[in-house]
């Protein structure tokens, strides 16, 4: 297949990842825990990508465009219960960033995703939970007297504009704190060892 039917289908997931989202979070259903259906349309999806590094490594902008370069982040920022992909994505991009074909503030988002996941602080803020006052917060970052200096260097906003816009869109969507946050935290862990994140 050429670039042009790569494109197409990269943008053809990435789409339907985010009705499928859109569909559940309407409902609620997207809030209760790694939603079946979700999840399935985000293995599938990854699946397509891994085809694409085989192809042509990290699918960039000078091959893609940028709405096919996009899509293949979409899809791999997604594809977290399979932690094979997610890493080589990751290595791909950060080979693919000196040649500006990869974009730094996408890689600050996955290596944040992939060390949470793997049970480690974050470097630049990027992913975040739910606290002990049921509020969206930063999950656990390291060295944070250097946060905004880190973060500034990819290109992301400062911290208080992401918390704002973070909690701010928990409440468009209506998202519920969890009522127990130890047994999700719990449940997070399980999921976690299950999907290979964790030994």
């Amino acid at each position: 297949m050429d670039d042009i039917v790569w494109k197409e289908r990269l943008i053809k997931a990435a789409q339907l990842d985010m009705k499928t989202r859109a569909r559940l979070a309407a409902t609620g259903d997207l809030f209760k825990g790694y939603h079946p259906e979700m999840e399935a349309v985000h293995n599938a999806n990854a699946d397509l990508l891994a085809l694409v590094f085989d192809v042509m490594g990290w699918p960039g902008r000078h091959r893609l465009d940028d709405d096919g370069a996009a899509a293949a982040f979409i899809i791999l920022q997604h594809a977290i219960a399979r932690p094979e992909i997610q890493r080589r994505g990751l290595s791909l991009m950060l080979d693919a960033i000196p040649q500006g074909h990869a974009n730094a503030m996408d890689a600050a988002y996955l290596a944040d995703r992939i060390a949470i996941y793997e049970g480690r602080e974050q470097t630049f803020g990027t992913q975040f939970d739910w606290d002990a006052n049921s509020q969206l917060s930063p999950a656990l970052t390291r060295d944070l007297a250097n946060l905004e200096e880190r973060r500034a260097s990819v290109g992301l906003p400062p911290m208080s504009d992401t918390i704002a816009e973070m909690r701010a869109r928990s409440d468009a969507e209506n998202e519920p704190a969890p009522t127990d946050l130890a047994e999700r935290r719990a449940e997070f862990e399980a999921w976690a060892r299950r999907v290979g994140w964790r030994a």
